[in-house]
C-alpha cells in the first residue's frame, strides 16, 4: 500500500522522490522483495515472509537489499547465476522512467548479473484500481538461473 506520510517510496533499492511510500515492516521497497521472491521460487525454497518474518523485529526497517543478497547468497550456494531477470513496476505516480538506470543498475550489482541480463520495465493502470488510483504500487518478476559451471 502507498500512503502519506513518513515512507519513503524505494523501488529497487532507489529511493524516488514522491509524496506517498509503501507501508512494510522493512523499507517496503516492493521491487526487491518480488526479486527476492522470484529467486527463492526458482530455487524452490520458502518465500520471504517464511525466511525473514514481519514478525521478527530484526528485520524493522531493515533495507530489503539485505533479503535479496540473502537469496543470491542461497542461489550461489546452489551453483546457479542469473541467466535472465525481467521486471515490471505498475505504479500510476510518480513516473520511474527517470528512475530505470538506476534500478537496473543496482539491481546488476545486487544479482552480481551483467547489463544485457536484467530488463526494468514500467507501466500504470490508467487510473483503474488501488494502482491506477495511486494507493498501491504492483511489481512482477521472471528469473531465469543457469547452472554454474
Amino acid at each position: 500500500m502507498v500512503t502519506p506520510g513518513p515512507y519513503k517510496l524505494i523501488l529497487g533499492g532507489v529511493d524516488i522522490p514522491h509524496d506517498k511510500g509503501c507501508i512494510a515492516h522493512s523499507d517496503g521497497d516492493a521491487l526487491l522483495h518480488t526479486v527476492t521472491d522470484a529467486v527463492l521460487g526458482a530455487l524452490s525454497l520458502p518465500d520471504i515472509g517464511q525466511l525473514f518474518s514481519d514478525k521478527d523485529p530484526r528485520w524493522k526497517g531493515a533495507t530489503s537489499d539485505i533479503f535479496l543478497r540473502e537469496a543470491v547468497r542461497l542461489m550461489r550456494e546452489r551453483g546457479f547465476a542469473i541467466g535472465n531477470l525481467d521486471c515490471t513496476l505498475i505504479i500510476e505516480r510518480p513516473k520511474i522512467a527517470p528512475h530505470k538506470d538506476a534500478i537496473r543498475a543496482n539491481l546488476c550489482a545486487l544479482l552480481g548479473a551483467h547489463p544485457d541480463a536484467v530488463n526494468v520495465k514500467a507501466k500504470t493502470h490508467e487510473k483503474v484500481d488501488a494502482v491506477g488510483e495511486g494507493r498501491a504500487v504492483e511489481c512482477h518478476a521472471v528469473v531465469l538461473l543457469v547452472k554454474e559451471g
